[in-house]
């Protein structure tokens, strides 16, 4: 069907929402055949908006968008015996099946773990929930804003209330870690010659980004609180205020902070700056004083002088200035499909590029996202070749 690392792969993607189709979509993006099996109904992101494009009778989500690149669509309606003979045969031939129905749906439509190793005992089965498979609360839907406030994300980010992140930073990840563990499997497939299931959930993917806020705890007993724009255990790394617009500093060593004194002109034998403990510790009256430089000229001004210094440094920007931006074009991290019924469409590109391919991702090129059903009759034709 195509090239790249994985194109000899086939994936059955019975996922909906976002954290399985994330994780199926990175498959497609390195260029394995991805067939996703909707309900009659369709996915239920074809359905969230606005924004929506196209007609009234064709109209596509642009949430449904951002996560099915790279797929077919199959409908199959698992309550009928005959669609489940069309997944069935589809398991055979499979290296691949990701799931993310609540815990023993799959079990009561018919395909338990034990079947789907029996149809195909290479196959590895991705199973995504949101709680866990197993344990006192492994019954619990699965949606993104619940696990950011559950995970503890929540709890550290923001400046007066706890703030959830601006994309379902719970569900991308439980995709990404999926991903992972599924080329992890399909590694050890190649020495086995056996399949195995890859268990990960949104909780989980919460859990494993608290990094050093984590540890806090774990290690030091101190539970966080609110980070707010600036590093807690970093100082000055966050966001000023300038004349103009808020600029972003990361002084991650001694020397970036030195270089940043000079810069500015500032004492660097200040005692409540003299090293990085003392800088945290004292971090308000840091910030006062920074803000106070930077009141004084426009956010570019500062910009060009901390570059000049070699001040790691920032804007930040809003999505229009990212994708016009010609660094993110230069990382081919805008993909141009064509769309069978809303045409040539903009797409964010995969985080993932190789050496001897100027797009992102592992193919030469890339698909749109599916219509409900594109592919019924081209599927169906293949099985039974």
């Amino acid at each position: 069907m195509t090239d790249g690392p994985l194109s000899d792969l086939l994936v059955l993607d019975l996922t909906r929402a976002l954290a399985g189709p994330q994780a199926a979509m990175m498959l497609g993006d390195m260029g394995a055949r991805v067939i996703k099996i909707e309900s009659p109904a369709g996915d239920d992101t074809r359905g969230w908006g606005p924004p929506f494009i196209g007609d009234e009778d064709e109209r596509e989500s642009t949430y449904f968008l951002s996560a099915n690149r790279n797929k077919e669509s199959l409908v199959l309606d698992l309550k009928t015996e005959e669609d489940r003979d069309v997944l069935a045969r589809l398991v055979a031939r499979a290296d691949v099946l990701m799931e993310n129905f609540r815990v023993g749906v799959l079990d009561r439509l018919g395909f338990p773990v034990s079947r789907l190793h029996e149809l195909n005992p290479g196959l590895v089965v991705l199973s995504i929930t949101g709680f866990g498979h197993d344990g006192p609360e492994a019954t619990r839907s699965g949606y993104d804003q619940i696990a950011q406030g559950e995970g503890g994300l929540m709890s550290i980010t923001g400046t007066e209330k706890p703030t959830k992140v601006g994309v379902p930073i719970a569900d991308l990840l439980a995709g990404m870690n999926g991903a992972f563990g599924v080329l992890a499997a399909l590694h050890e497939r190649a020495t086995t010659g056996r399949g195995r299931v890859v268990r990960t959930s949104l909780l989980a993917g919460m859990v494993g980004v608290h990094a050093f806020q984590g540890t806090r705890w774990t290690v030091a007993g101190e539970v966080p609180g609110l980070a707010g724009d600036h590093h807690p255990a970093i100082a000055p790394y966050g966001l000023f205020e300038t004349g103009t617009a808020p600029i972003q500093i990361a002084c991650g060593s001694e020397g970036l902070w030195r270089a940043l004194c000079t810069a500015l002109d500032l004492d660097v034998t200040d005692a409540r700056f003299v090293s990085n403990p003392l800088r945290v510790q004292h971090r308000d009256e840091l910030i006062a004083l920074l803000e106070a430089h930077f009141a004084t000229d426009p956010a570019e001004h500062w910009l060009a002088l901390l570059a000049e210094a070699g001040v790691p440094s920032g804007k930040v920007r809003t999505l229009d200035d990212v994708y016009a931006w010609e660094q993110t074009r230069s990382q081919g991290l805008l993909l141009s499909v064509e769309h069978a019924t809303q045409g040539s469409l903009n797409l964010p590109g995969s985080p993932i590029r190789f050496d001897d391919n100027p797009f992102s991702g592992g193919r030469s090129a890339h698909l749109a996202p599916p219509t409900l059903g594109q592919h019924d009759e081209s599927i169906r034709e293949w099985l039974d070749s």
